[in-house]
């Protein structure tokens, strides 16, 4: 049950308000409690292991977070803050990595003469788990920094955690972001007309552009890497790199709209990030709260930018090695995040200013950097990396036979046209500013109504509606 399936809009989601608008104040957390747990039971039912070990997650960093707030000595604190997150990353890598790692191993063996072997486990990855680890930590963290104090209420606690609209892809919310609005928040008909807007715009967004253009993308993997043309292949990855954009930002606001309902202010989660002039400036504006908690509890303990250059690079070599390893267990993965610290480091010491100073070497320099870094995080083929390159850059190619120009180029172009016509123009900031200064006409209350039941349309028609992220 995602935000976007029929099931979600109208059986679960009016059900569940319905319940929680007639709970008494006092009972709401435990109501948002329950229908979050009921959403991710939903989304587990063929493995209800998972929801156990959900719960069974709260309850351990429930009693960590009491441990590390009423604990004095420094040496116990630390103890218990290296145990939290020592069993917060356990299960993370158990179900993420330990196959992965299995593998790699056996190759070395394999490669040694040794006979022995590895089992390889494998687990289907449970929804989420990536986000509401990370959540943990931080508020584990957090505590023992002092920075706030341990959450007294199992109930509370674990309605932060399990809170349904950010559950399983996002935003990471911090315990410091809505302490305040877990035991005092506001509910109005403002509240919940705004709630509604954002979750229709983010429909929208996920529904008639990302799901629409990544039907583009679709096509090209279809058809082979290896029979496309470098037209084509350019144009599969500007698809790629819309339908990724529109798909997460679609998924962040409908989860802001909710939250907003449910009376929490959750944080914005992008901010025009292909408008961006430089990689360094694009992730500080693409999924801010990931990179927010990089910076926060990895970039900034290990010593930030305060140390020598060298010390300073290999900071950033760690944060950016991380978060390419965070996003799946795959070597593509971790070449996507060594792609970008070579990036952002070359920005940082001479190309940055550069950029800044004329914007349009910037946007032409973003113009081949973000669907070349996208292109490594789709592909998790190392193989299919090479070709992909050699039809993106027939020059580099030994085959002297690769096509550079034929029609499917032109076909997809004109089949496509209108929704990626529609993706240049959305992924500026002029129709969010359009759409802020008439947010209140009648006409745009009609568009909002009219853009709903198009999404619904085309959710019922069948069409496809992935889910990108199950492997987080």
């Amino acid at each position: 049950m995602v935000f976007s399936s029929l099931t979600f809009i109208f059986y679960f989601l009016p059900i569940f308000l319905f319940v929680y608008f007639l709970t008494p104040r006092r009972w709401k957390n435990s109501c948002l409690l329950a229908g979050s747990l009921l959403f991710y039971s939903f989304g587990v039912k063929d493995h209800p292991l998972y929801a156990a070990l959900l719960l069974f997650s709260v309850f351990v960093n429930y009693r960590l977070g009491i441990r590390l707030g009423r604990r004095r000595k420094s040496g116990c604190r630390k103890g218990w803050l290296a145990a939290g997150i020592f069993y917060n990353l356990s299960w993370l890598v158990l179900f993420k990595y330990a196959g992965f790692i299995s593998e790699n191993i056996n190759l070395l063996l394999a490669e040694t003469g040794c006979s022995f072997r590895l089992s390889s486990p494998a687990f289907i990855l449970p929804i989420g788990i990536s986000f509401y680890t990370f959540q943990a930590i931080s508020y584990l963290t957090d505590v023992y920094r002092k920075d706030i104090c341990f959450e007294p209420s199992l109930i509370n606690f674990g309605m932060y955690i399990c809170m349904f609209p950010q559950l399983i892809a996002g935003p990471i919310v911090t315990y410091a972001s809505v302490r305040k609005q877990i035991s005092a928040r506001r509910h109005s008909l403002l509240h919940l007309e705004n709630g509604l807007r954002e979750f229709t715009i983010g429909l929208g967004l996920k529904v008639l552009l990302a799901n629409q253009i990544g039907g583009l993308w679709n096509d090209v993997k279809a058809i082979g890497y290896e029979s496309i043309s470098t037209p084509l292949a350019w144009l599969g990855l500007t698809a790629f790199s819309m339908q990724i954009y529109f798909d997460f930002y679609g998924y962040s606001l409908m989860a802001k709209g909710l939250g907003e309902i449910l009376g929490f202010k959750l944080p914005n989660n992008f901010e025009h990030p292909y408008m961006a002039l430089s990689m360094t400036e694009f992730w500080r504006k693409w999924h801010i709260t990931l990179g927010n908690w990089f910076r926060d509890y990895l970039y900034i303990p290990l010593g930030g930018n305060r140390k020598k250059p060298a010390r300073t690079f290999f900071n950033l070599f760690s944060v950016w090695l991380l978060t390419g390893f965070w996003h799946g267990a795959s070597w593509n993965f971790l070449l996507w995040g060594l792609l970008l610290f070579v990036l952002i480091s070359v920005e940082k010491l001479a190309l940055l200013r550069f950029l800044h100073r004329f914007p349009l070497a910037g946007h032409a320099y973003m113009a081949l950097a973000i669907p070349l870094t996208w292109m490594v995080f789709a592909l998790p083929e190392l193989s299919d990396i090479s070709v992909y390159v050699q039809r993106l850059f027939p020059f580099l190619a030994r085959n002297t036979q690769l096509t550079y120009f034929n029609g499917d180029f032109l076909k997809y172009g004109r089949l496509y046209s209108g929704s990626l016509t529609a993706g240049l123009v959305f992924i500026t900031a002029l129709p969010r500013n359009i759409y802020n200064h008439y947010k209140k006409d009648v006409i745009t209350a009609v568009i909002l109504l009219l853009l709903f039941w198009a999404c619904i349309y085309r959710i019922r028609a069948g069409a496809d509606d992935p889910f990108l992220y199950f492997r987080f």
